[in-house]
């Protein structure tokens, strides 16, 4: 191998760092040529590094020249690694080259060289805390810590740069700093002269100029009002549209039902991914895919696109027959009971699907086999003997999620039998490590069984030629893109589709009926059975390609079955099947500093959030805005409580109630007559631009960056009050008079714009507003692409009153400790211990006495099943134990009378 190289370019640190890691120094011929050499012959420009591989090839991107040493060492890539990649091209890249730029060349200091590097180097930071980890990929060194690290290190080596407070981020860079591959790299690299080693080559790049892009932030930057400068077109357009008015509002499309596609329009489908419904989706579930899909599906309507939301419970496989025996019932009963839970759920949060069906249904039997017969008889499928764990104690073959053990990959103890949740890598059960039935704990055998295969090498070519038609100019984000590519990278491989299980779909097939299909080859044609069991007419939407542009919402861990799994059945069965447009994943959401668990309370599950008091539409709000697009993001009980007294009832909120107390307090409740000046021109071409950028960000279904051009609208509201000052002008003279109410009648229509904007973020607050300023039906049901005046001169609005409620920080702290975990323990202690004559008069709080119940009812569950097992006598006795215990707090925490203990008398 030869590495081609020029002093100076900053590509050269993390490449050698990475190749002196790999142990490739004995095998690296390194050259330096000039700076505008052109090394590799097919490029008509100079690109240093270039790694001229044995075999002739060449990498010329410092990110592949890495991986490249990174794979020789026997690193295997995953998912997050990639992501920081992305970032480090996408976003960091940008800002350093500014950072560096202006200390190396400008000779700038202090604030001039960290300001614009500071937002991404508290994401590393944070990221490191967050994660626990002590490198950004997990516990081990990554390709993606040197690449950081390389690209960081000619800015931090001077501690000035690397602030005190990023303590995560410190310790990470100083712990890389110090390896050897590193310290040699660097040596040979800046040779003592730090950032200044760079001089020559960045004097000759073109001075960077600050990115456009910005995330959303809770606080406006400085002069965020007046960034854009207008041109008089922009203002005259603007004017133009105002005053058309809403007469030049399209007609609103009516609905129809069923709603089908229509030749000639836009036909958008929206699924968001199937629920498991053997549990209560908590928040992270929600944002991940069905709020997220309603944000897309409510605006899609708003553009009177002819647009269908469908989803429903994923019904079948493992995780129900699991849940059916820990809760002693049927896998039906459990189906039933957990579908109720989680339509009323979604009900709650206003999910607004046109359908919410299940997949225990005759269709999905029906459409699954269709499409099974068409796959095997065009040899798609493939029969094998499978290695499996088998449980003597239980006589049964063990699906997935009925082991547990330690994953082969990373070592988490306690990784499922088909992924791990740890490192995202899925697992061949009887690769992990002491593994345990989850049903008995005993440790299960391997045993034989055959199986069937979807035979996904023989359907590579169709899926790529589809992926290379697809992707170009769709919006699929780029973990999907990224988790996709690694899938072909690595060369797919022959999946099983079949399950030693009873609860599931049957297979057609003699020889396997004791089998059914495996719950992620049927799962996402459930969307299909779903939309039969919505309409006959269902092929109209699921085999027309053509005429239907298809997005599908779901978390990072679903992608795969969406993207290659399943597309590469609908191509096998060679049905002209539609198949996803947009595949739009997000990251994980998590609690506070950890993950949300049921069995510990911690965290919001979905029926808990309505107890809480707090309205639906804020939890959308605040879910919404912290939606984890192209990073994990977390809960937090303090920002929940300061985005809605600061977003919402100190900015959208106190500016909406404003304009609309000044209509009624000074016009009677008259919006005035309106003569525009040169500044009302100008804010209503702002505010065209930020209705705009609205719109571009959510065709691209950027949802969280659109909600903040909401805010900024409102911002821009109580800034024109502010400045104009109505409640004095009304007051003086004529002229005065006039502007006051010119003032209010723009700030009032300001109000009706944002409420058909915050429709798909905050549906009851936009009726509500929508209701105050007695906005016309057909107004509401239609989002121009321009501002028009909605409420003329004259119209009558109703009563105003305020729209959002402050939240306290004792009520925050309160459910903080709530949803913490630990409440159960606490309740458990019975922390007031309170005699028992003191019990009998005197109850615990309602609270305590919920939790002591389910406590009763868990323990008693474990009895039962322990007893059913026929565990061991001493065991079940414990368990017992255990169980009375409970039930003599619960009556002390009610006031009652402990009862006597049965049996065996007390020692």
């Amino acid at each position: 191998m030869r590495l081609f190289v020029s002093d100076g370019f900053p590509g050269n640190l993390p490449v050698l760092a990475a190749a002196w890691r790999a142990g490739a120094r004995d095998k690296l011929l390194i050259s330096t040529v000039g700076p505008e050499e052109c090394v590799v012959p097919f490029l008509t420009r100079p690109k240093l590094p270039a790694l001229k591989l044995d075999s002739g090839h060449y990498l010329f991107s410092t990110t592949a020249i890495c991986r490249y040493f990174f794979l020789l060492s026997g690193w295997e890539q995953d998912d997050l690694t990639n992501q920081w990649l992305e970032w480090e091209t996408t976003e960091l890249q940008p800002v350093l080259s500014i950072a560096l730029y202006n200390l190396v060349v400008r000779g700038k200091k202090g604030e001039d060289v960290l300001s614009p590097v500071r937002r991404a180097l508290i994401h590393i930071d944070h990221s490191l805390s967050r994660r626990n980890y002590p490198f950004l990929a997990g516990d081990s060194e990554s390709l993606a810590d040197i690449v950081l690290w390389g690209a960081l290190y000619p800015l931090l080596q001077d501690p000035t740069y690397l602030p005190d407070e990023l303590a995560a981020l410190q310790t990470w860079f100083r712990t890389l700093s110090v390896q050897e591959p590193c310290q040699q790299a660097v040596e040979s690299v800046l040779k003592n002269q730090g950032a200044l080693a760079l001089r020559v080559y960045l004097q000759k790049q073109p001075q960077p100029s600050v990115p456009l892009e910005r995330p959303v932030s809770n606080e406006p930057e400085e002069d965020e009002l007046s960034v854009h400068t207008l041109s008089e077109e922009e203002i005259a357009m603007a004017v133009t549209a105002w005053e058309q008015g809403r007469d030049a509002l399209p007609p609103v499309r009516p609905r129809q039902n069923p709603v089908l596609p229509v030749a000639g329009e836009r036909n958008v489908l929206i699924t968001s991914a199937l629920p498991y419904v053997n549990n209560v989706p908590h928040l992270g579930n929600i944002i991940g895919c069905v709020l997220s899909a309603d944000v897309f599906a409510r605006y899609s309507r708003l553009r009177q696109w002819n647009t269908l939301y469908l989803c429903g419970t994923d019904e079948y496989g493992t995780a129900t027959e699991t849940k059916a025996m820990e809760e002693g019932l049927t896998p039906q009963q459990i189906c039933d009971k957990y579908h109720t839970i989680h339509a009323s759920i979604y009900h709650w949060f206003n999910i607004s699907f046109d359908f919410f069906g299940r997949t225990t249904t005759p269709l999905q039997t029906k459409i699954t086999q269709d499409i099974f017969q068409r796959l095997l008889s065009r040899g798609f499928l493939l029969k094998d003997t499978v290695e499996q764990l088998r449980c003597e104690q239980c006589s049964r073959f063990l699906a997935d999620r009925f082991v547990e053990g330690i994953c082969p990959f990373c070592g988490y103890e306690e990784a499922r039998g088909d992924q791990c949740d740890k490192c995202g890598k899925l697992i061949n059960a009887i690769e992990l490590k002491n593994p345990k039935c989850k049903i008995c704990r005993e440790s299960p055998v391997v045993k034989s069984s055959q199986h069937l295969f979807l035979d996904l090498p023989k359907l590579e070519n169709r899926l790529e030629e589809w992926l290379s038609r697809t992707l170009a100019g769709s919006d699929w984000t780029p973990n999907a893109r990224f988790i996709t590519r690694s899938w072909l990278r690595d060369g797919l491989k022959p999946r099983c589709i079949t399950r030693d299980l009873k609860w599931g779909t049957p297979v057609p097939l003699e020889g396997f009926q004791d089998k059914v299909f495996y719950v992620w080859f049927d799962a996402t044609i459930g969307y299909l059975s779903i939309a039969a069991n919505y309409t006959d007419q269902w092929e109209r939407w699921w085999k027309n390609p053509e005429q239907v542009e298809l997005y599908q919402f779901m978390a990072k861990d679903n992608v795969p079955f969406h993207s290659v799994v399943f597309p590469c059945s609908a191509l096998g069965a060679e049905d002209n099947y539609t198949l996803v447009s947009h595949l739009i994943a997000t990251e994980y959401l998590n609690y506070e500093d950890g993950k949300f668990s049921k069995s510990r309370g911690v965290g919001v599950f979905g029926d808990m959030a309505q107890n809480t008091g707090i309205p639906s539409d804020i939890w959308r709000f605040y879910l919404l805005y912290v939606r984890p697009e192209s990073q994990d993001s977390s809960f937090s009980w303090s920002d929940l409580m300061l985005k809605n007294n600061s977003e919402l009832l100190n900015n959208l909120g106190n500016f909406v109630n404003r304009a609309g107390m000044f209509v009624c307090k000074f016009f009677g409740g008259c919006v005035p007559k309106m003569t525009l000046t040169p500044d009302d021109q100008r804010l209503l071409a702002h505010v065209t631009l930020e209705l705009r950028q609205y719109h571009q960000l959510l065709e691209k279904v950027r949802i969280r960056d659109a909600l903040r051009c909401i805010l900024t609208i409102s911002r821009h509201g109580n800034q024109y009050i502010q400045v104009n000052e109505p409640w004095k002008r009304i007051k003086g003279n004529e002229a005065d008079r006039l502007h006051a109410g010119t003032v209010t009648g723009v700030a009032v229509n300001m109000a009706a714009l944002l409420s058909i904007m915050m429709q798909p973020y905050m549906p009851t607050v936009s009726t509500t507003i929508q209701s105050q300023l007695q906005l016309p039906p057909a107004a509401c049901a239609v989002l121009p692409t321009d501002f028009p005046c909605f409420l003329p001169a004259g119209h009558q609005i109703g009563i105003v009153s305020p729209l959002f409620q402050k939240l306290e920080n004792d009520q925050i702290e309160s459910l903080r400790k709530r949803f913490g975990g630990g409440q159960l323990e606490d309740s458990l202690e019975l922390k007031a211990k309170v005699s028992k004559a003191e019990a009998s008069t005197e109850q615990a709080d309602p609270e305590q006495i919920k939790l002591l119940m389910d406590a009763v009812t868990t323990q008693g569950n474990v009895v039962r099943e322990f007893k059913a097992q026929k565990a061991d006598k001493a065991q079940v006795a414990a368990e017992v134990a255990k169980l009375l215990e409970l039930k003599q707090q619960l009556a002390l925490a009610e006031g009652k009378p402990p009862e006597p203990s049965k049996g065996k008398k007390k020692k």
